[in-house]
């Protein structure tokens, strides 16, 4: 127990200084929720959006792919694949080139229309001896524009992927490719050779620039989400850390006064998160601390009465000494008086030092084999003058076997002392009392009790015994006693048990069955 009192600061004095607003809590909650916030934008748009872009192109090429696999399946269509295959790679004596260019562009006109795309039809002279060199030669195009030699060159030399007999739905080949217009889609379709190592290839064409268009219109959406989101945050993060840092700043308020010794401050958040939470345990605390302050000015005012009153008996009982006019008889009185008042404050002091030893966790236990029957006979035997006072008389009930436990014996006699001492004090003259020490059996541990036939405790105080400075009756004392066996049975890992009615009141030491 603490008696010094530490010096609390002024009022209105803070006990610590307020951090500064960039190392708030407001602050670095609003931080937190921007750079969350741009972080998750930064994201989607260096991660989200390229693989949203490609990912748009091979969906249209796929669409076209779908397309021409789809178109295939009708009958007609077929036909005209035939009628494509039919055209001679080179034209037959007497007619002109152009005828072959004709027939191609309206079949390629037939293609273009069904898949809604771009036609351009290749033929593909393959060297037989050197398989990758090859000279593609656009036979027609549908829609027939003014394409640049560039753009046709791409579409050419996308042919030579493209292998003879590609027909739809598997043998299709898919691909990009760049064009000074920008990006077209394309899918190759080979026509079955029928003049090898010459092919034909079928290509169909989408151009892809509304998808980069559409694409970064989306940039753009979500810069301008991210800006909305970015301010969006930083306010909600303000707002959130400021509601946050009131209520942090209520509790350290609270605190400030209860450090003060203003108890009747009260924490009140009543909400569920962990701000609720640390307020309950900080109303806890305070709680404790409440009921630690009584018990100090409790424990100033009693043991201040305590102190007083030998003191007081011992000038008094000098003063009558010191009279020369006093004879001798009554000098050796008075100078008994005295010895029993320094005998009392030196059990006072002894029992303080005792109880604040054992409450900051200072004594330490030193267990050995002990035989309760031979303690409870040593310690019992040094009360004969007591009891003789007292006019009481006190039985042993132990049994012929030894109770052997695993203690320290010391302290065990310390305690039983305390329990005998404590009858003595708080029984009539004339009382009987029992000692009795019972083995371990069936997982019970090893017990030790003082009974005695007095009047027994009321049953309002029996939970207030152990208390310090607490008696029951009035009796003469400090009433540390029983708060000493209290601290002692817990440092044994023992209990102490009480129980009291009218003419049989008994204290039980119960040690664990581990050291037994």
């Amino acid at each position: 127990m603490r008696l010094g009192r530490s010096q609390r600061p002024a009022e209105g004095e803070r006990s610590t200084p307020r951090p500064p607003l960039s190392r708030s809590i407001r602050t670095r909650l609003a931080v937190t929720f921007f750079l969350v916030t741009a972080l998750s934008v930064a994201v989607i748009y260096v991660v989200v959006a390229p693989p949203l872009t490609s990912g748009l192109r091979n969906q249209e090429v796929g669409g076209l792919e779908r397309n021409v696999n789809a178109t295939y399946k009708r009958q007609y269509i077929k036909q005209t694949y035939h009628k494509l295959l039919a055209i001679p790679f080179s034209p037959p004596p007497g007619k002109p080139t152009t005828h072959a260019r004709q027939a191609a562009e309206t079949l390629a006109k037939r293609l273009a229309s069904e898949t809604v795309s771009q036609v351009n039809i290749v033929n593909v002279f393959t060297s037989p001896t050197e398989v990758q060199a090859s000279t593609p030669i656009t036979l027609a195009s549908e829609p027939d524009t003014e394409e640049s030699a560039a753009e046709t060159d791409a579409i050419d030399a996308f042919t030579a992927q493209v292998r003879a007999d590609s027909l739809p739905p598997n043998g299709t080949v898919t691909g990009i490719v760049q064009t000074p217009r920008g990006l077209l889609g394309v899918v190759g379709v080979g026509l079955p050779a029928t003049a090898p190592p010459t092919v034909r290839v079928v290509v169909f064409s989408v151009p892809l620039n509304d998808i980069g268009g559409a694409v970064a219109l989306v940039r753009s959406r979500i810069l301008l989400a991210a800006a909305i989101g970015l301010f969006v945050a930083l306010i909600t993060g303000v707002l959130v850390a400021r509601a946050l840092t009131v209520r942090v700043l209520r509790l350290e308020h609270t605190a400030q006064r209860v450090a003060q010794g203003d108890f009747g401050a009260h924490f009140s958040d009543s909400s569920g998160d962990e701000l609720g939470q640390l307020a309950r345990e900080l109303a806890h605390m305070q709680g404790q601390l409440e009921g630690l302050d009584a018990a100090r000015r409790r424990f100033i005012a009693t043991a201040s009465h305590e102190l007083r009153t030998p003191i007081f008996s011992l000038g008094g009982f000098l003063e009558l000494i010191q009279d020369e006019a006093l004879d001798e008889e009554t000098r050796r009185q008075f100078v008994g008086q005295v010895r029993d008042q320094v005998d009392r404050l030196g059990k006072l002091a002894t029992q303080l030092l005792d109880l604040t030893r054992l409450e900051s966790g200072a004594v330490e236990l030193a267990s050995s084999t002990t035989d309760l029957g031979v303690l409870a006979r040593a310690v019992t035997g040094e009360f004969g003058p007591a009891l003789a006072q007292h006019g009481s008389q006190l039985r042993l009930r132990i049994p012929a076997e030894p109770v052997r436990v695993i203690c320290d014996g010391e302290r065990v006699g310390q305690l039983l002392r305390i329990l005998i001492d404590n009858a003595l004090a708080h029984t009539p003259n004339g009382t009987s009392m029992v000692v009795s020490a019972t083995a371990a059996e069936n997982g019970a541990g090893a017990r030790l009790s003082v009974s005695d036939s007095g009047p027994g405790i009321p049953q309002e105080a029996i939970g207030r015994v152990f208390e310090p400075f607490y008696s029951a009756d009035g009796a003469r004392g400090a009433g540390l006693g029983l708060a000493i066996a209290r601290e002692l049975a817990a440092h044994m890992n023992a209990q102490l048990e009480i129980e009291s009615a009218p003419g049989n009141t008994t204290f039980t030491l119960i040690l664990p069955p581990s050291e037994v």
